[in-house]
């Protein structure tokens, strides 16, 4: 679903790639290091254009009979710099050695001319042009393809254009009286032009066996680090624990006063704290876990509050509503799915009433598109009255190989208007415990329709997705989730790219003249970020504005946060 927020979030993405870029040489060229000198001695680069016959010859032979037209090829080409040969297809931008892929040695190599643009600054273009204006859902056939990718490429490296008779190769060649069988043949042609040891990586994680046996070595490893941990904390608290008595015990015995029984054999206590691991007493545990819960509950004292979203929803009457939407439109196992999310959300049980296959229920609820969406919505309201529940942690911990609410929430900008607003409330909601709003920002990757996807960046998307909406419910509910990204502990869990993401989409908020409340989150967040980012962050303010002090007089807690961030932009 194309609409006008998806349309602005691919131009402000793109726009933030062409700024990366621009800070990167700028930052090259204020270095205290350069000079006319040096940048004579920077090291230069041939840029060539690699071209290659997708029909292997066989558009010039066959083209005048079927067409009525000759076409000398049907081309594909790639750039070709730094020692590796980069293009563009339905699967995303791709490298490889030179002439690896399955098409062999190219028909032509092409030189564009050469290029002094420093490695460093190219990847970073490239991985910003692959997460937004190059990523492989983007693909088009006619409009958006490996020649329209080159020339971009060719522009920014050296500044030259590939030949107009690769770019100009008629649509209406393409678009003939085959119909739509030629496109369809082309598409097939066009995944031959893959790195073939991506190919073969591409067959072995397809195989069901292969997949299967990731799937285990994955849980395996996963529940030995849980356990190892949990047994490695237990070990340090109660050693620290005894270290205490000993220390109590032998400054007792200097005084030469008496020692209580608890404190008289300190050998056998630090004895049974080696063999801890293997042997710990249920008592013991059971206070470790009091203190732990203590513990965490005095970190969130301590912390700034988050913005989130307790009364707005009943439990009851949301599972209720999704009971009566799916009855007669789920399976026997389903239902008992179905059951213990009763027992969870309405019962106040914990997540142990929920079994290993529940997330993959909730994926159902969430990608079938034969249910309606009023089923995803309710779906969606449940889970940011769960994101309230301490032990949420735990049935997020399920999600770690499937990805299924990550994956959904990555489709932020082609789903539903109502689902977008129920997407935002989960998630802001889940800044309320620590380990989940820990979770949202883990930095692990994996590949979703052809794009590496972490946790952050799906987070991050859906706090601009919204902040930037037309819809002021969505608007509403961005702010809350940038405000309590920002004030995670910004300076070891957000990094510089994100800070600077997020700011870029807050000075084109601003531009909508927000109300005091939201303005405030605003400029908290912005307050975080300009020390997260000390350098990026307020040359960026600088350069687009809106200045921050033009919002001065809004309130006085206002007027206290464009202080603080002035003193960072002088």
């Amino acid at each position: 679903m194309m609409t006008k927020q998806n349309s602005d979030y691919k131009k402000w993405r793109r726009e933030l790639d062409i700024y990366h870029s621009c800070q990167k040489l700028t930052g090259l060229l204020n270095s205290s290091e350069f000079s006319f000198e040096t940048f004579s001695k920077m090291t230069t680069n041939k840029v060539e254009l690699y071209i290659y016959d997708l029909s292997r010859g066989m558009a010039a032979t066959l083209s005048p009979m079927i067409i009525g037209k000759k076409i000398d090829g049907i081309w594909h080409t790639a750039i070709v710099v730094y020692g590796r040969e980069y293009f563009f297809g339905s699967h995303g931008i791709s490298s490889c050695n030179p002439a690896t892929t399955a098409l062999g040695d190219p028909l032509r190599i092409l030189k564009l001319g050469d290029t002094q643009v420093p490695y460093s600054v190219f990847i970073d273009y490239i991985n910003g042009l692959s997460e937004s204006t190059w990523c492989g859902t983007t693909y088009d056939l006619f409009r958006h393809n490996c020649n329209n990718f080159s020339e971009d490429i060719a522009q920014f490296l050296c500044g030259a254009s590939i030949p107009k008779y690769i770019l100009d190769l008629p649509n209406e060649v393409l678009n003939s009286s085959l119909g739509p069988a030629l496109p369809l043949l082309i598409g097939q042609l066009e995944k031959s032009a893959r790195p073939i040891a991506e190919e073969q990586q591409r067959s072995r994680e397809h195989s069901p066996d292969f997949e299967q046996l990731n799937s285990q070595i994955e849980e395996v490893r996963y529940r030995s680090l849980l356990l190892e941990e949990r047994r490695k904390t237990i070990k340090e608290k109660l050693a620290k624990k005894e270290k205490k008595k000993e220390k109590k015990r032998k400054k007792l015995l200097r005084q030469g006063g008496p020692v209580p029984v608890e404190l008289e054999d300190a050998a056998m206590a630090e004895a049974e704290v080696n063999g801890a691991e293997a042997r710990v007493p249920s008592d013991q545990v059971l206070d470790l876990e009091e203190e732990e819960r203590r513990e965490e509950e005095e970190k969130k004292k301590a912390r700034e509050p988050p913005i989130v979203y307790k009364d707005q929803l009943d439990a009851q009457t949301e599972f209720d509503a999704l009971l009566g939407l799916i009855d007669g439109k789920i399976s026997e196992e389903e239902q008992r799915f179905m059951e213990e999310l009763q027992v969870y959300m309405v019962g106040e049980e914990g997540s142990w009433a929920l079994s290993d296959g529940f997330l993959s229920f909730i994926g159902r609820l969430l990608h079938d598109k034969d249910l309606s969406t009023e089923v995803r919505v309710r779906t969606l309201n449940i889970l940011a009255i769960a994101a309230l529940k301490d032990d949420i942690i735990l049935v997020l911990h399920q999600d770690r190989k499937d990805h299924v609410l990550m994956n959904y929430a990555f489709e932020i900008d082609r789903i539903s208007p109502e689902e977008q607003s129920a997407l935002a409330l989960f998630i802001a909601n889940m800044f309320e415990n620590l380990s989940s709003s820990e979770w949202l920002m883990y930095i692990s990757e994996w590949s979703y329709n052809n794009q590496q996807t972490s946790n952050i960046r799906v987070t991050t998307k859906v706090a601009v997705h919204s902040l930037l909406s037309d819809l002021p419910l969505l608007q509403e509910r961005g702010t809350a989730i940038i405000h309590n990204l920002a004030c995670k502990e910004v300076k070891t869990v957000v990094f510089d790219d994100v800070a600077v993401e997020l700011t870029m989409a807050l000075l084109q908020y601003f531009n909508s003249k927000p109300n005091e409340e939201h303005l405030y989150r605003c400029l908290k967040a912005i307050s975080k970020f300009v020390l997260v980012s000390s350098q990026e962050v307020p040359q960026l303010i600088q350069m687009i504005g809106p200045d921050p002090r033009s919002f001065k007089g809004a309130s006085e807690r206002v007027d206290q946060l464009i202080d603080q961030i002035s003193i960072k932009l002088r």
